[in-house]
């Protein structure tokens, strides 16, 4: 599996990036075909996931899910989708809750399909990233491309 992590930020540095770090860490038994840095900007998270399509079977991205102005990766991300997986939020912030309670319903975690590639948007605290990697985004990857790039089944038409 061929996964690009990007993290969605005007403060962090490829230096103070552990939200990135994590997602790498977290994700490390895939190939990690690229790991970004871009501003919180609509446009330029909709261009990195317009080149990922080239090259990946799946987009982490960390940061730019919350409710501060200038919190759009939600926007951006879900305006691409093919296909919405709301389970993937719903069990996130579930999740959350354990760690930090009702700030969990702040999350706006979401993930769907952009044609044959899957969109993972994660909050960008460390921990939130690392917990939603670890515990969503790598045990679902190997089946959820399967799926992607199994043929139609003629019967279900």
């Amino acid at each position: 599996m061929r996964v690009v992590t990007v993290t969605v930020s005007d403060t962090r540095t490829s230096e103070n990036d552990t939200s990135g770090r994590a997602l790498v860490e977290e994700l490390a038994e895939f190939t990690c075909v690229r790991r970004e840095l871009v501003r919180d900007d609509p446009e330029a998270v909709r261009e990195v996931l317009r080149r990922a399509a080239e090259d990946a079977d799946a987009v982490v991205l960390t940061g730019g899910t919350g409710i501060a102005p200038r919190d759009t990766t939600f926007e951006a991300v879900t305006a691409m989708f093919d296909r919405t997986l709301d389970g993937f939020g719903e069990t996130f912030r579930r999740l959350s809750w354990d760690e930090v309670g009702p700030r969990a319903m702040l999350s706006r975690a979401t993930a769907g399909v952009v044609g044959s590639m899957l969109v993972f948007a994660l909050p960008g605290s460390t921990n939130a990233a690392r917990l939603g990697a670890r515990a969503l985004v790598a045990p679902l990857l190997v089946h959820a491309v399967a799926l992607l790039r199994s043929p139609p089944d003629k019967e279900s038409r």
